[in-house]
This record gives structure tokens, C-alpha cells and sequence, in this order.
């Protein structure tokens, strides 16, 4: 109750010193951030943190060259959207700009050392070791079969009733669920059974919730209005820390209960994440060290390829001409191999989807599952646009933002429009990753960024073209809920019917 008084107490402090200049103070003519005296940003980022992504981008777009500085008592850096900038950061200076102590310490609870949460020689012999296993031929079609059988087996029956009953579902839940499952069978090769809710696993199902409180208590860190009070209330076990502190013990002995029974068993014949980063040469394979690889890896899958469907189906909702464009592409395909709806789309069909491709790209420029990224700079730099960078500040790209900014795509940037990513052939071209960050981009670039596609291709392919999915209340705008990974609050209330 103290700790509560006293940030109260300090936020009236900095509020009031913050209205004292107010009255003194106009919004400088280089449009951007409001930084006043001694409080910097921090009156508008208060008055905002619900709505950071959207408040990010329209200060952005204002901006000259799309990049601000922002300072705030405690923390200092530049949050940008211009794609030259962040050529700079994840490329060309990329050794100025890791993660940063401080970034690793607010994720290290939950994801530890694992790949998205180091720097330097352990980043680079994980990432050496994934490079490997995400490029075998082997593991790809070990994705595709789970992904399959869990379309065919758990996701479209529970579609087929829901149709029948006339019920609603949650979609984004569904989908969460099914991406869970699958990236937990790709991680260990453990079927947690959450989406197959007559066999459901009571630990599975705990897993699960314990893992999206995790992450959700997580991203909270980020957005204190004082930065290391967290620390205090994890020091003293108290309020969201205590609850975060909770749920991730609960990952942690999930996983490392597998682990520990794998080790026990030996390598086997399996072609999971687990048993290729057991059977590799990765000094240190502690179980915790292993723990921390494939919680890193449950968290890019399950909740990046959920996050982007569900964005996907409620824009679609509103796009009946694009989902024809999608029928009609889905149908050729079929009609040139032969097949008949409800045949399993091969890998070789889902590569030659152009036009889902381009719709799935355009969803996710709008609605990027990984919605910005934060690195810390090692000393005084100066970005391409002329923004001086202080050492130990943090650098913030905002891949929200980039998908709204004119300068990139044009007048039309708020328009959902798969045709730009069409070339005169009709296929999908590659756009260049500092200008679509959605994957990342330089030497962290993501792995798994073509095994992605597969996925979230052949889902989409199969529901489209066997149900119409009705979102309800389509008109009303839907709020981000702010975690790891941009998610929908309140989910994806959906009806479907047979087509």
C-alpha cells in the first residue's frame, strides 16, 4: 500500500512541475514529441500509454523525417519510423546498437538467455545452431504434418460445429490455442491438447494461461511511468510482479519437467527444436539453458502467427472483394493439381499462393504481430537523418507506425490494398526488410519468417475457403491490448457458416 502511495506521490510531482512549464512552454515548432522542462515526454506519454502505438504513429508522421527524441525522467532515446534509420540500426552500425542490459533485464524473468534475449557470443552460437535446424528440409516438413493435423483434426471440426449450433467463437482464442498446440509439438514434440477441448489436459491448459499472463505482466514493464519500480515491487513480491513472478514459475517447471524427462530418455529420432538444440554442440546445455531456447521459441510462434490471423480475418471481414480475389486463387490452384476442396494444400500449392500471400503481407503492414523493437546505444552516434543518438540511450523502431507513414507507402498507407505487393505477373514480390520490419531485419532477422507464411497460408486457405467467417460488430474499432505481441482486447468474436 506504501509503494502505491509513493508513486502516486512522485507521478503529482512530476505532473505538477510539468504544468508549472507548461504555461511557458510551446510545442516546438520541430513537430514531434512534447519534451518539457525536467519531465520531458512524460505528461503526454501518461496521458497516452493506453493508446501508445497509435499516439507513436501520428506524432511520427508529423515529423519531418519520421523520428523523434523522446526523454522522460530516467530514460532517454529516439523512437523512429524511417526506414533509412533503421537500415542504420539493424545493419550498418548493428554492433553499436544490442539489446541492452536493460531491455534483457525486463524479459530475462520470463525468457532468460534464450535467443531474443541475448547479446553477443551466446546470441550468436544460438542463433548459428537455429540457422541450422530452421533451414533443414526435415523440419520443415515436420511443421507442415503437425500443422496439417491439427487443421484437419481439431481446428475445422470445432468450425464445423460452431456452424451447425450457430455459435459464437472467439477467434483470436481459437487461434491462439491452435498455435499453441502446434509450436508446442514443433518446441518438445508435447501435445498440450488446448485446443482439442474434450481431451483437454488440465496442465496443458494451465501452461497456456500461465504463458499469455507471462507475457502480458512482461510488456508491462516497459510502460512504468518511473522505470525501476518494478524493481521494487518484484524486490518486495508485490501486486503484478507477484502475479508475474507466479505465472512464470509455472512455465518454468512445465518446461523444464519436459526437458528433464528428454534428457533422461536420450536424443531419440525426433525432429522437434528441443532434441536438434540437445543433439547440437551448444556449450552449457543445462536444462535451464534449454528451457529458456524453447520458451523463446513457443513465444515467436504462438503468439506472432496468431496475432496476424486474427488481424487478417477481421480486416477480410470487411473486404468481400478480396476474399473473392482469395476464392478465385484457391480455386485454380486446385483445378490445375486436380484436387478437391478439403485435399491438403502441399507445400508446393501454398507457395504459389501470390494472392493470400500479398493479403496476409498487407494485414500484417497494418497490424504487425511484433509491433516495435528496442535496442540500446553503446556510444554517441548520429543516424542517417541527422538525429544525434547519446550513448546509453534507448533506439526504438515502431513497425506500427512504419506501416502508417506516408512517406513509405504513399497517400493510400491507411488503405488495406493487397494489390501493392503484386507485381506485373501477379506474384508477390519481396519488399526490402528496413522498409517492412516486420520480420526484423540485418543479422537478427527472423528465422522462421518462410515457415511463418507456410502456416498462416495454409490456415487461412483452409477456413476461407470452406466457411464464411462473420466478425461481430465489424464497424466498431477494435482495441489493442498491450503485450508482447499486438493482440485484440476483448478478442475476435466470429459466426461462421458453410459455404
Amino acid at each position: 500500500m506504501y509503494l502505491f502511495s509513493l508513486e502516486s506521490f512522485l507521478f503529482l510531482v512530476l505532473i505538477s512541475l510539468s504544468l508549472y512549464f507548461y504555461s511557458s512552454t510551446k510545442r516546438s515548432t520541430n513537430t514531434g514529441f512534447k519534451n518539457h522542462p525536467i519531465v520531458g515526454t512524460l505528461p503526454e506519454f501518461l496521458t497516452n500509454r493506453h493508446r501508445i502505438f497509435d499516439w507513436m504513429a501520428e506524432d511520427l508522421a508529423a515529423c519531418p523525417t519520421n523520428t523523434s527524441v523522446f526523454h522522460r525522467p530516467g530514460r532517454n532515446g529516439v523512437v523512429t519510423a524511417n526506414p533509412l534509420n533503421v537500415e542504420h540500426i539493424l545493419k550498418t552500425n548493428f554492433e553499436n546498437y544490442p539489446k541492452g542490459d536493460d531491455f534483457i533485464s525486463l524479459l530475462e524473468d520470463f525468457l532468460g538467455r534464450g535467443i531474443f534475449n541475448t547479446d553477443g557470443e551466446l546470441w550468436k552460437v544460438q542463433r548459428k545452431t537455429a540457422s541450422y535446424e530452421f533451414n533443414s528440409k526435415s523440419l520443415r516438413n515436420f511443421v507442415m504434418q503437425n500443422v496439417i493435423v491439427e487443421t484437419e483434426t481439431r481446428l475445422i471440426p470445432i468450425l464445423e460445429k460452431a456452424a451447425e449450433k450457430g455459435l459464437v467463437l472467439d477467434l483470436q482464442d481459437v487461434l491462439e490455442r491452435f498455435s499453441f498446440d502446434n509450436v508446442c509439438k514443433l518446441a518438445f514434440n508435447y501435445d498440450p491438447g488446448c485446443l482439442a477441448v474434450d481431451e483437454n489436459s488440465d496442465a496443458g491448459a494451465e501452461f497456456m494461461r500461465a504463458f499469455e499472463t507471462a507475457a502480458e505482466l512482461s510488456s508491462g514493464r516497459f510502460r512504468y511511468a518511473i522505470p525501476f519500480l518494478w524493481k521494487i515491487k518484484k524486490f518486495l513480491n508485490i501486486g503484478s510482479e507477484r502475479q508475474l513472478r507466479e505465472s512464470i514459475s509455472a512455465v518454468h517447471k512445465f518446461a523444464e519437467d519436459i526437458i528433464r524427462s528428454r534428457i533422461g530418455q536420450g536424443k531419440g529420432e525426433e525432429a522437434d527444436l528441443l532434441s536438434r538444440f540437445m543433439g547440437s554442440h551448444v556449450e552449457n546445455s543445462s536444462p535451464e539453458f534449454l528451457r529458456d531456447i524453447v520458451i523463446s521459441f513457443i513465444l515467436a510462434g504462438r503468439d506472432s502467427t496468431s496475432s496476424a490471423l486474427s488481424w487478417f480475418f477481421w480486416v477480410l471481414s470487411s473486404r468481400q472483394d478480396v476474399q473473392e480475389k482469395i476464392l478465385n486463387e484457391l480455386e485454380q490452384i486446385r483445378g490445375r493439381n486436380g484436387k478437391n476442396i478439403g485435399d491438403v494444400f502441399s507445400y508446393e500449392d501454398l507457395r504459389d499462393l501470390h494472392y493470400l500471400h500479398a493479403a496476409i503481407s498487407e494485414s500484417m503492414r497494418l497490424y504487425p504481430p511484433v509491433s516495435s523493437d528496442m535496442k540500446k546505444c553503446r556510444k554517441d552516434d548520429v543516424l542517417p537523418d541527422g538525429t544525434f543518438v547519446g550513448k546509453d540511450w534507448f533506439v526504438s523502431y515502431t513497425n506500427y507506425a512504419m506501416g502508417r507513414m506516408e512517406s513509405i507507402w504513399g497517400k493510400n498507407c491507411l488503405e488495406f490494398r493487397p494489390e501493392r505487393w503484386l507485381d506485373d505477373d501477379r506474384v508477390c514480390r519481396q519488399e526490402s526488410p528496413f522498409r517492412y520490419a516486420v520480420f526484423h531485419a540485418g543479422p537478427r532477422i527472423c528465422l522462421g519468417k518462410d515457415m511463418a507464411y507456410i502456416q498462416m497460408k495454409s490456415i487461412a486457405a483452409s477456413i476461407i475457403e470452406r466457411f464464411e467467417v462473420n466478425v461481430q460488430e465489424k464497424e466498431k474499432r477494435l482495441e489493442i491490448m498491450l503485450s508482447l505481441t499486438l493482440r485484440m482486447n476483448g478478442g475476435l468474436p466470429i459466426t461462421v457458416r458453410k459455404r
